[in-house]
């Protein structure tokens, strides 16, 4: 019996979700060793070729029909540069689950913003999902008795550059490539990265880096990958909400690799951040096919 499409949907987006969360301990663990921007640079200098290499299968690139777009491309690569940025500088510092907790209220960020900045209509009952995921994501960055986690709020910020980069990319027009836009982003990280990396020595690169940080690259390229071939099979209401499986994930390996497990509250406001996220895919499903019908 032939897989549904959006069962292999579904299945594409556990292996790009999973790939995006192997690239990221594979990062965390190498950044322990060596400089943050260092390992970005290098991460960046197996990922290029590689992205070189699909787009060659997929059409070649066409860096001047992206730069055509104007100021919207430039907008989506500042979300890209300064999400990833802020996102290695938090993965360096706090646990893997912990960090991917704060990230599933992406979702809910996203439908705040597109109601605030692009003029989407947003019912009563996604607001309220909104607000409750947020306290949500309160309980995960609570103030210890040091005060609010500086770290946390640099991955909020990194949750609110996502949102810049994905609204920009709504208003990305139909000529722009998919491969092509990934590239320039791609290179304009492995640049800022470079660039920051000046500000250090480079060290040798450590043993376990020949391994971790061509694994990042392959697992960034593969997540990439798949998430376009979601994108192209299955319903988005029906494959959207398997990006959670991010979150256990990087519960396993924080603890498998890390020795890292979040406390109660910590996981509690995940559950309220993802089922809050859910309701809010669901009912934007709903209303989609109301408006189809």
């Amino acid at each position: 019996m032939p897989m549904s499409d959006n069962l292999r949907g579904a299945g594409f987006m556990v292996i790009a979700m999973t790939a995006f969360t192997l690239g990221d301990a594979c990062m965390k663990g190498v950044a322990a060793q060596m400089p943050l921007y260092q390992a970005v640079t290098l991460r960046g200098l197996v990922t290029l070729p590689l992205l070189v290499l699909i787009a060659q299968f997929s059409g070649g690139l066409d860096l001047r029909a992206t730069l055509r777009a104007g100021r919207t491309v430039w907008l989506r690569v500042l979300g890209e540069v300064a999400s990833t940025i802020t996102f290695f500088i938090a993965l360096v510092q706090m646990p893997l689950a912990v960090l991917s907790s704060i990230l599933q209220a992406l979702p809910l960020a996203v439908t705040a913003g597109a109601a605030l900045f692009l003029g989407e209509r947003v019912g009563w009952r996604r607001v309220a999902a909104i607000c409750v995921g947020f306290l949500g994501v309160l309980l995960i960055v609570r103030p210890g008795p040091d005060g609010i986690n500086v770290y946390a709020l640099v991955a909020l910020a990194s949750v609110a550059f996502v949102v810049l980069r994905d609204l920009a990319t709504r208003r990305l027009p139909a000529s722009v490539p998919s491969t092509t836009m990934a590239f320039l982003s791609a290179l304009s990280v492995t640049v800022v990265g470079a660039v920051l990396s000046l500000a250090e020595p480079w060290q040798p690169v450590p043993q376990s880096g020949y391994v971790l940080l061509p694994l990042a690259g392959v697992f960034v390229v593969t997540g990439y990958i798949f998430i376009i071939r979601v994108m192209r099979v299955g319903e988005v209401s029906f494959t959207t909400p398997f990006r959670y499986t991010s979150l256990l994930v990087a519960l396993v390996l924080g603890w498998v690799f890390f020795g890292e497990w979040p406390d109660g509250i910590t996981l509690l406001g995940a559950a309220i951040v993802v089922a809050s996220g859910l309701f809010t895919l669901l009912r934007e499903a709903r209303l989609r096919r109301a408006r189809v019908a």
